[in-house]
């Protein structure tokens, strides 16, 4: 059964001294209003923003008990987007709305088979994979592209989810108790949403 830790009081912007635990989500579960998240112990806790925010602009939660709760990225199924070109092949893809991880040496989207036949076609080499997917954020750092869809997503009440697949990773954190664990995880995520989530035009 899963426990109920005090709802959330802030967001964090920075990691602070101690953690004392992890929520996992994926792209569309980091945009929020209000909703119960479930750490990666199965506890829960409820966020209740006065607007809806994009999580990926912020470390994480302080809790109404001073406990702070980081936020970090779950793995989904990505295409890595390779080419000689990148600037034109992102061009292509935010022509197509689409969000994008933007490197150095490769775009990262989600995984879409009409997308990938088009990359190809313009002569990128794309490799599927399953990773954290960190998008570029908006001009002023809230929007969401909304993208086109072509089948690869599951859909529930006519909004796009992006789910965990794949091998399970880890990540280090306090317990809040000056001691340190390892946790792995593959698909932990949100809650039932006490009141659904709003998306930003």
């Amino acid at each position: 059964m899963t426990k109920d830790l005090p709802p959330a009081t802030a967001l964090l912007s920075d990691a602070p001294a101690d953690c004392y635990d992890i929520v996992v989500l994926t792209y569309e579960e980091r945009l929020v209003r209000r909703k119960r998240l479930i750490t990666v112990h199965d506890e829960g806790f409820l966020v209740d923003l006065p607007e809806v925010t994009n999580l990926d602009m912020h470390w994480g939660f302080r809790l109404a008990d001073g406990r702070a709760i980081q936020v970090v990225a779950a793995e989904e199924d990505i295409l890595s987007v390779a080419g000689s070109e990148l600037a034109r092949l992102a061009w292509h893809i935010g022509n197509r709305h689409t969000p994008c991880q933007i490197e150095s040496d490769r775009l990262v989207i989600r995984r879409d088979h009409v997308l990938k036949a088009m990359l190809e076609r313009l002569g990128a080499t794309v490799i599927e994979g399953c990773e954290p997917f960190t998008p570029e954020l908006g001009a002023y750092g809230l929007g969401r592209p909304m993208g086109h869809d072509h089948g690869e997503h599951h859909h529930h009440d006519g909004k796009a989810h992006g789910h965990s697949h794949g091998p399970s990773h880890s990540h280090e954190h306090s317990n809040g108790h000056g001691h340190f664990h390892v946790h792995h995880h593959s698909s932990h995520g949100s809650g039932d949403a006490e009141d659904s989530d709003e998306a930003l035009a």
